[in-house]
């Protein structure tokens, strides 16, 4: 007899994160699944090709849940959520992430007296501001499972009274997809994508450069603060051209705050998963406020500066290449002239960040599972 299992995903990020769960789950006859699309973030890009890249087939079900405030969007994925998990019952849930769909899903089946296991368990900032970190401790408190990625997360999971015997450390399903989608790239034509002529220029006169990605509203929403990392990076672009794909918050902030950039920072719109990641990277450094390149970077070995106060995946800058150098205009440029003078980190890559996490994970659900049964 099988055991179902409902994968959620409701940003573009969190479908890098189900599609090595997914390829995992092809393996295995014991354990079907339904790939469940919440519609939190609706992405014209999101087609069959994109889906084929990712080595998984389109989700079986699309909520349409779309945009509103925070707690309109929660509550439009609770509703759909719940009808779904009434109509077909799985015997598990696994939520990614830390989006508003991570959080949403995982109160419908606690509810429901579902199973939920979180992917990416225990991480924490530390800073109740981010929403990002709210979604965090409240799935966390409410799941079963909790597969973690790195010790800081079995470290806040213990301290927050969860038995030895539901946390798991597997590593990272981020890495397992972006070491699949690397060997990818070989074979995939990025010719036409925006970002490659400008790549392509700074090869063939085998010139560095460095990306920029911004988006935290504390950092693109405020503009003081907006202004200060407009001036650094301004800066860092005179002696390393930047190219900057923009969030179109980010570039509306851009032109509202009048900041300006100058010259050498190409500023593109958002890119794809592939061509962006063909383009950081080569990159000497990957300046960035987001959660998911710090680790990446630090996977791949890429210097990365984060521009924040906090973060919350730590063993990248404990182990990896990343850097916290928070919005400092002074700290954000020496940091990027140590790089350049190859005097920054050596980082290297974290225990069990090998490509295989999701594997580790599935073999767990299996057994947990059946032994409910």
């Amino acid at each position: 007899m099988q055991k179902k299992i409902y994968l959620v995903a409701g940003a573009r990020p969190n479908f890098m994160k189900i599609a090595p769960i997914v390829r995992a789950l092809q393996k295995k006859q014991t354990l079907a699944y339904r790939i469940v699309h919440t519609g939190q973030h609706y992405d014209r890009e999101m087609n069959e090709v994109f889906f084929e890249e990712l080595g998984i087939p389109e989700p079986d079900i699309f909520m349409a849940a779309g945009g509103g405030s925070h707690s309109q969007q929660t509550a439009k994925i609770m509703i759909a959520f719940e009808a779904y998990c009434l109509n077909d019952r799985p015997d598990a849930v696994i939520v990614v992430g830390d989006v508003n769909s991570t959080l949403a899903c995982s109160i419908v089946a606690k509810k429901l007296h579902i199973p939920v296991a979180h992917v990416e368990a225990g991480l924490r900032s530390g800073d109740l501001t981010m929403p990002e970190e709210i979604n965090r401790l409240v799935t966390d408190s409410i799941s079963d499972w909790f597969f973690v990625t790195e010790p800081s997360g079995v470290a806040h999971l213990k301290r927050e009274g969860k038995a030895d015997d539901t946390i798991f450390f597997v590593g990272h399903v981020m890495v397992d997809n972006l070491l699949y989608q690397a060997n990818k790239l070989a074979h995939i034509n990025l010719e036409e994508s925006e970002t490659s002529k400008f790549k392509l220029e700074r090869t063939l006169n085998k010139q560095r450069y460095g990306v920029i990605t911004l988006h935290r509203p504390s950092n693109v929403d405020d503009r003081e603060t907006f202004s200060r990392i407009g001036e650094a990076l301004k800066e860092i672009s005179a002696r390393l051209p930047l190219i900057f794909p923009t969030h179109p918050r980010t570039r509306e902030n851009i032109k509202k705050f009048s900041i300006e950039l100058g010259s050498n920072i190409t500023l593109v719109g958002p890119q794809a998963y592939m061509p962006f990641l063909d383009l950081w990277k080569n990159a000497t450094v990957v300046l960035t406020d987001s959660g998911g390149l710090q680790e990446e970077t630090t996977a791949l070995g890429v210097p990365c500066i984060t521009i924040r106060e906090n973060t919350e995946r730590p063993i990248t800058v404990d182990e990896g290449t990343n850097i916290l150098a928070g919005t400092n205009p002074e700290r954000i440029i020496q940091e990027v002239d140590n790089i350049l003078q190859r005097k920054g980190k050596q980082g290297r890559r974290p225990q069990l960040w090998d490509g295989h996490a999701a594997e580790r994970i599935v073999e767990i659900l299996e057994k947990k599972l059946f032994q409910q049964a």
